[in-house]
């Protein structure tokens, strides 16, 4: 049997060009991921290859065309992004996420969203005042969260956004680290900071840390506090004890939001303790206007290798399980 060959018009030339990328990598890039074969026509596309992956290229092409259509700038990285969605998905609609604008930061760099879990993550947030997102790092489960809440704060909507994480020792101890507490507590909160100032250029963030309408804090400083007119995030959620957890999401008061992210297989708390998220998504599971977001791998928004590094420990993690039935 032959691969049929489906031609796809377009009709605009600038928008065709920048369709295709420079050198054409976009459809190179199409391509591989797919295993079709893409010929080049006048303002057309020619694809030839297997029935579901021709049809699904198709796909691909027409809604990043619809993109350009409304001066979306394309990347190369969205067009990996794009063949995700719609795999998953064959009805997704990239516009309706990748047209989300959450926030621009001090780079002019746009935030959105990257995947439909985090458009529905996202959503959460703006619907929901507690919300988890739970997954493997580079989902961009912090990141967001940061970006919704500087953009909210910037709005008007919140008085100040909180960043919380527990301080837990992850092979390195904490007593034997030089300076102060607060020198001592500065690596854990460090990539807070990082991300922060990617959003925020350097001069303006540290005015809004000066001010108080940023605050950045180990966990354990929000006790016996009630946060009110806040957006809070904790980070690393799933080294939190029980306690701490209770504790956290018990500080919360008027007009105030919480995003608790986390990976639950990466807990760095002493053998026997339990993690907080964990238990959290047992005990909350029935409460109301409490929303728990999931990402996997198909979800990661770095190097592509993080995605398959992901995958594979995710492989040996199930094959060195203990056989139940025995």
């Amino acid at each position: 049997m032959t691969d049929q060959t489906t031609e796809v018009r377009f009709d605009d030339d600038q928008r065709f060009n920048d369709l295709l990328g420079q050198e054409d990598k976009n459809l190179k890039a199409i391509e591989r991921a797919l295993d079709v074969r893409i010929g080049l026509g006048e303002r057309s596309l020619l694809i030839s290859g297997d029935d579901i992956q021709r049809e699904l290229a198709e796909r691909v092409l027409k809604q990043i065309d619809a993109l350009l259509a409304r001066d979306y700038p394309v990347y190369a990285s969205d067009i990996d992004y794009a063949i995700r969605i719609l795999s998953r998905d064959r009805n997704a609609n990239l516009a309706d996420i990748f047209l989300d604008s959450i926030y621009i930061t001090s780079q002019k760099r746009v935030v959105t969203p990257k995947s439909t879990a985090q458009k529905s993550y996202i959503d959460a947030i703006r619907n929901y005042d507690v919300v988890f997102g739970i997954g493997p790092a580079g989902t961009g489960k912090t990141y967001l969260a940061m970006a919704m809440a500087v953009a909210e704060v910037v709005r008007g909507n919140f008085a100040r956004m909180i960043l919380a994480r527990p301080a837990v020792e992850a092979g390195e101890k904490l007593g034997f680290l030089p300076g102060d507490l607060a020198e001592k507590v500065n690596p854990y909160l460090r990539p807070l900071y990082d991300a922060l100032h990617d959003m925020v250029d350097f001069e303006k963030a540290e005015k809004m840390l000066e001010r108080g309408v940023i605050e950045v804090a180990p966990l354990a400083f929000m006790r016996g506090r009630t946060l009110n007119d806040s957006f809070v995030i904790l980070d690393e959620a799933q080294n939190t004890t029980s306690e701490q957890m209770k504790m956290f999401l018990t500080r919360l008061g008027y007009g105030s939001k919480a995003v608790i992210t986390g990976d639950v297989t990466q807990i760095d708390l002493p053998n026997g303790r339990m993690s907080g998220l964990k238990e959290v998504q047992r005990i909350l599971a029935d409460v109301p206007d409490i929303i728990f977001c999931d990402f996997d791998e198909r979800d990661v928004v770095r190097h592509r290798l993080v995605r398959e590094i992901i995958s594979a420990y995710d492989r040996a993690s199930k094959d060195n399980a203990p056989d139940e039935g025995k």
